[in-house]
């Protein structure tokens, strides 16, 4: 996803209050609030972690059996080349992770066996999302094109889906693959309102070609079918572990101010065929304290100001306990990185603080236990105790 249109509020009308600033995981687990970044150096000179890692946050207990303790988050690759990263997918028989350059139309690789970093596809469609399918194939969710293609094994691209109801989709985001086979996917028409991560639409209208939606690809048929548009953005989406449920990102107040900056969730019924009972799972709000500099009397002071901030979740991640991994961005310091919330309540449990807005997220790894994180010029990643729900 991007935000090139319309920056999200940074506030909400409630009355700032004056903080004292705390550094402590323990402090912030009290109040439910986040500690404050202090835009951390991940480049040669940085100085090394001292462990436990500060910026994985513990904001409720129930987090603190993922957390290593030694275990620091580090970053893979940077590129200042590299202008928006997004789409992370593990491909498990090849042990490498995939991902998406929207603006620069290329898909990267970085290998577990060494590191190595290396272009995987060029060019990409300007693709956005990735995942795998059940038989390793890879699936690319398309702006240039406004398709959702499927790479075969022997290198040929097949469209799975280009349009519905007789009008194009708007740009395909992001989306993963049920059991059954079906591809979910969503389409908010981030690369049809702008040239810089597709071709602009000449419609208009902040729905490029078409209401925004949730759609399900069947595998046995072909046939495309719309199984949501009751919500504004679709953006990232996850199933739960028993794929009884499905998560899906709204990043409508990018272009809609009714719009909640939220995760939603619907129970996936008639053999994985339909959605039901759509609501709200997590909020994106929450308490952020911002260092504030003052200049006194010629001298300076610093004091912190806790304000109710949201920004957006993009990709998201589903872990083996049911608890949802969202990327997070578009606020700043102590807000960008990874909320993690718990998949009994929707609680937000976690942080991973990072330096840039992260886009999207993926488990992987031999073990499926290392959160892959695009942080829109780099890719960071950190171990941590848990697995990834699913293949990718």
């Amino acid at each position: 996803m991007s935000q090139n249109s319309k920056t999200p509020e940074q506030s909400t009308a409630s009355t700032p209050k004056l903080g004292r600033r705390s550094f402590l995981a323990a402090a912030a687990a009290a109040t439910g609030m986040a500690s404050t970044a202090l835009c951390r150096e991940y480049g040669p000179s940085a100085a090394p972690t001292r462990y436990p890692e500060p910026d994985v946050v513990v904001l409720d207990d129930r987090f603190k059996k993922y957390k290593l303790g030694n275990s620091p988050i580090l970053r893979l690759y940077h590129s200042q080349k590299m202008l928006w990263a997004e789409g992370p997918a593990w491909s498990a028989v090849g042990k490498y992770l995939l991902w998406s350059d929207i603006p620069n139309n290329v898909q990267y690789r970085w290998l577990e066996e060494d590191g190595h970093v290396s272009v995987f596809r060029n060019p990409s469609q300007c693709s956005n999302g990735n995942t795998f399918d059940f038989q390793g194939r890879q699936i690319a969710f398309e702006h240039l094109t406004r398709t959702v293609a499927r790479y075969e094994h022997d290198g040929t691209r097949t469209v799975l889906a280009s349009e519905y109801g007789g009008k194009s989709l708007n740009a395909p985001n992001d989306g993963a693959v049920h059991p059954s086979g079906d591809i979910f996917f969503t389409d908010p028409g981030y690369g049809g309102l702008m040239n810089y991560e597709g071709t602009r639409a000449t419609t208009g209208s902040v729905q490029p070609y078409q209401k925004e939606a949730i759609y399900r690809i069947d595998a046995k048929t072909g046939k495309l079918h719309q199984l949501s548009d009751e919500i504004h953005k679709p953006n990232g989406l996850c199933f739960s572990p028993d794929y009884k449920k499905v998560y899906v990102a709204d990043t409508g107040a990018s272009h809609y101010d009714d719009a909640k900056r939220n995760i939603k969730v619907w129970d996936i019924i008639d053999d994985g065929k339909k959605l039901a009972n759509g609501k709200e799972f997590a909020s994106m709000m929450m308490d952020v304290e911002t260092r504030v500099r003052k200049i006194v009397n010629g001298r300076e002071e610093i004091t912190y100001v806790t304000e109710e901030k949201g920004g957006f979740a993009d990709g998201i991640r589903c872990d083996e306990d049911g608890n949802i991994w969202a990327s997070a961005g578009w606020v700043g310091d102590g807000y960008d990185g990874v909320h993690i919330f718990s998949g009994e309540d929707g609680k937000r449990i976690g942080q991973i603080l990072l330096p840039e807005i992260c886009s999207n997220v993926c488990f992987g790894g031999t073990k499926r236990n290392r959160l892959f994180m695009t942080g829109s010029t780099s890719l960071y990643a950190v171990y941590v105790e848990t697995r990834g729900a699913h293949i990718t």
